[in-house]
């Protein structure tokens, strides 16, 4: 298949489906509406959006039921990057080739933009209508994985020990934590909730639930190395930026020659998780070896 097409496609049908969703800035929370929309409408791979399109395929599913889960997985992305450019987190300047959203609203204005996007995102879920012949529970069960992905238990509990560990040594179980929680859970909830949807069996919930977590754990690992070997005009943000703020990462706890072997193996699990699946899942499998040849 052809993966860059796919995922063309894939992210503009994502991106029509937000600008639906999203309002226009008007009335007295015009400021804070077009603070949102300007970091959402950034650019962006959309790829959590588009794993979540890609797990309910896999399973026989349809593309279009889960958009709504498909965008609010984008925003609930872009509402975390929001908030780690924030000077009290990384302070950087630059997010997908533009000013950060504090270099251009101000700090209070980015921090309210995050919260509506988060807050956004789970006013998208509601608008889920149960699958044919599904329970009730099965929106239950999508807006729990996904809360449960965004939150302490997940994306913000990593950020949060990635926070605390800052300037310290740390082992590799902490450093494994940081990223299988900070990165990986979302991304494991995005094409684990399009499975859920798209009507997968046990099995297949448990191959593609193991598929997300290589593959979150992949992404994390990769994104260090692009900071040590990255180009910032590919990357449309800085690099070297870990090191200067005394950040650990794959690279800093493992050496750089293992962290590649860990990502690599790590792609061939997450390939070999899906061996039982048919051609359905073969994108998939494509965004899997994406994540080894990515530049940003």
């Amino acid at each position: 298949m052809d993966l860059k097409r796919y995922m063309a496609e894939k992210r503009a049908t994502v991106d029509d489906a937000l600008e639906r969703y999203m309002p226009e800035p008007h009335g007295p929370a015009a400021a804070l509406i077009k603070a949102m929309n300007y970091s959402l409408f950034a650019g962006g791979k959309r790829l959590r959006p588009i794993l979540c399109i890609a797990g309910a395929e896999a399973v026989g599913g349809d593309a279009q039921k889960v958009m709504p889960v498909a965008c609010a997985l984008e925003l609930i992305h872009t509402y975390s990057l929001i908030h780690d450019d924030l000077p009290a987190m990384d302070n950087d300047d630059l997010r997908r080739g533009k000013p950060t959203s504090h270099k251009v609203f101000g700090e209070a204005m980015a921090i309210l933009a995050g919260d509506g996007l988060l807050t956004e995102a789970f006013n998208m879920l509601a608008r889920l209508e149960a699958p044919e012949r599904a329970s009730s529970g099965i929106l239950k069960k999508i807006i729990s994985l996904i809360a449960t992905a965004s939150g302490w238990q997940g994306m913000v509990g990593g950020q949060a020990v990635d926070i605390q560990s800052e300037g310290k040594a740390i082992d590799a179980a902490v450093m494994d934590y940081i990223h299988s929680h900070k990165t990986g859970a979302l991304i494991t909830a995005s094409v684990t909730s399009g499975a859920v949807l798209g009507g997968g069996t046990g099995m297949q919930m448990d191959a593609v639930g193991l598929y997300g977590e290589k593959i979150g754990l992949a992404f994390q690992i990769a994104d260090d190395i692009l900071d040590i070997e990255g180009n910032a005009e590919e990357m449309g943000k800085g690099v070297g930026g870990d090191s200067k703020k005394g950040k650990n990462t794959f690279p800093s706890v493992y050496g750089l020659n293992e962290s590649k072997e860990i990502l690599n193996l790590s792609i061939d699990a997450a390939i070999k998780s899906l061996e039982n699946f048919d051609n359905k899942a073969d994108p998939l499998r494509q965004i899997a070896r994406y994540i080894i040849e990515r530049k940003k």
